[in-house]
């Protein structure tokens, strides 16, 4: 593992935890050059499927992407990194279980969005407000009813 701030290949594991559900390996490092620690995840690398788009292009799967929808409608909640990270290791394997090869964005926003209702409230709104496109307040009004509807048959 390369230091992040000399770039030097020479690090040890300091200490190590599981993370996820077991899923992920938290290792906490320390460079034997400039004495720098940084923490770093490991996962098993599995394929996750295709992601056909609404005009019909394919891409691979953008984990990247995924976090990045995902923190963008947590941000400033209440929300700690593991629960982040437990949340997207669920998404995944959900998206393994389904046994495709491809899968569509509106299967992956659905699970994206059924995940975070049972994370932060908050965040669910956020990002069905921008996934589904709501045109006005109304459409919030819809979606927070359903919410509440969901949250009394809990």
């Amino acid at each position: 593992m390369h230091c992040p701030f000399c770039k030097t290949n020479e690090t040890k594991v300091v200490d190590s935890r599981l993370v996820s559900e077991g899923d992920q390996v938290r290792r906490r490092r320390e460079c034997l050059a400039c004495n720098e620690r940084f923490t770093t995840f490991e996962v098993a690398e599995l394929l996750l499927p295709a992601v056909i788009k609404q005009n019909g292009t394919r891409q691979p799967f953008d984990e990247q992407k995924l976090r990045s929808g995902i923190l963008r409608a947590l941000e400033k909640r209440p929300v700690g990194i593991d629960a982040i990270e437990a949340t997207l290791t669920h998404i995944k394997h959900q998206l393994l279980a389904t046994g495709e090869r491809e899968v569509s964005t509106g299967l992956v926003g659905e699970t994206v969005m059924d995940n975070l209702r049972s994370l932060d409230e908050v965040a669910y709104v956020r990002f069905a407000s921008v996934y589904r496109s709501f045109k006005d307040l109304n459409e919030f009004r819809v979606e927070i009813e359903s919410l509440e509807k969901w949250h009394r048959n809990c």
